[in-house]
């Protein structure tokens, strides 16, 4: 037997036989390997019965009833198979029957409803690349459905606080991301479920008192020996140099980069104070940003800026980590190399450890609020106060 497809069974309830000898008909509904039965409203007499048929012997009309019954149950099934990923045989009674609950909303399918209405916003007030993220947790989801449940979907109102859990749980050990990543997929899940509570689809946020996972933020970034041995090395092949220098000018300016990638020469201005400045606005936040050119990259931009309107030569991101490996082993450098840790650089050991205050590193880091910059780089000046410290308690030995 196929326990997938449905079966339509027609029974006798015997027990409830009356005075004239009749007894109501049952409709049982069986449909992987679950079954439910509800009264059909006829009376049959049991010894016309015939339950091998499915029919009353010579009676047309009560057979033609009963296909018509069974032809619409068929019709309930065919619509929930078409409408529906997974559905079960109470959901096909409750259609039929046309009980409350037939219309319940699943969450695969109300979410593939939220990309839907996030699409149309690309170019309007939403990116394609944020877009893609929701996209990416949708996709996470509907494994996660399948794996835990084995089920291509549930009813919103099934979804309980453990449930985030769990995901957090499956995204960790099956898909083997990083508690950060987690976190942010969680966050863009729970946006979506508070909307659906938002427009009456749950009684309540199942998710609201859910509190993410602490992460530990370790910053990784070259110290001011490295980075001077980084810039006075002597590469003998030409791209070595190039992505050695692309990653030095992003150490003096901070830009990301696509902002790096993207700088042309209108964005480089002289500024009030007479001096070259860098504005350009930030992908990631739609921020602008103004950055004072440091001579270092200053120079960087001379031996680059030729007759394109382009700084830099054209350099994909995973090219550029790539040979920044390849060179990280060069010059001796024994962390992982990314152009990312330029910037981290930047905020660090440019500017934090030369006494440039939190709230002007987070306006030339361009971060949305002072509280991203305090979260990922307050250690960072807890360290510098602790070697001022140290610093200061030489001296007063003296």
């Amino acid at each position: 037997m196929n326990h997938s497809k449905l079966s339509i069974l027609f029974v006798a309830y015997l027990a409830k036989t009356n005075q004239k000898g009749l007894c109501p008909l049952k409709c049982r509904l069986t449909f992987k390997k679950k079954r439910k039965e509800f009264a059909c409203g006829v009376m049959v007499d049991p010894e016309r019965w015939d339950s091998k048929l499915q029919k009353v012997e010579g009676d047309k009309l009560f057979n033609s009833n009963l296909d018509i019954i069974r032809s619409k149950i068929q019709k309930v099934y065919m619509t929930l198979e078409l409408e529906q990923d997974s559905f079960t045989v109470q959901d096909i009674a409750n259609k039929y029957l046309n009980k409350p609950g037939q219309d319940k909303t699943y969450l695969i399918i109300y979410y593939n409803s939220y990309l839907k209405k996030l699409k149309s916003l690309i170019g309007k007030e939403l990116k394609e690349s944020t877009y893609r993220k929701f996209e990416y947790v949708r996709n996470d989801l509907k494994n996660f459905v399948w794996s835990k449940y084995k089920k291509r979907d549930i009813p919103l109102e099934d979804l309980k606080l453990s449930f985030l859990d769990d995901f957090d749980y499956y995204l960790k050990t099956k898909k083997e991301q990083k508690q950060v990543t987690i976190n942010k997929s969680i966050q863009r899940f729970r946006k979506v479920i508070k909307v659906a509570y938002a427009e009456g689809l749950l009684n309540n946020n199942p998710f609201l008192l859910h509190k993410p996972k602490r992460v530990t933020k370790v910053i990784t970034y070259l110290s001011g020996e490295e980075l001077e041995a980084l810039e006075t090395y002597n590469f003998k092949l030409s791209r070595l140099e190039l992505v050695r220098d692309l990653f030095v000018f992003s150490c003096y300016t901070g830009l990301a980069y696509l902002e790096m990638k993207q700088l042309k020469k209108k964005h480089i201005i002289r500024n009030f104070d007479g001096k070259l400045w860098i504005q350009i606005k930030r992908e990631k936040t739609e921020k602008n940003l103004s950055i004072p050119i440091l001579d270092k990259a200053n120079d960087i931009i001379s031996k680059y800026s030729g007759h394109s309107e382009l700084i830099f030569p054209a350099y994909s991101n995973q090219r550029i980590n790539a040979y920044l490996k390849e060179i990280a082993v060069i010059v001796g450098i024994e962390k992982n190399l990314t152009h990312h840790v330029a910037r981290k650089t930047f905020a660090t050991t440019v500017l934090l450890f030369n006494g440039v205050p939190m709230e002007i590193v987070s306006e030339l880091l361009g971060h949305s609020s002072i509280q991203i910059t305090q979260d990922y780089y307050g250690k960072i000046v807890q360290k510098k106060v602790g070697l001022e410290m140290a610093d200061l308690t030489k001296r007063l030995k003296k």
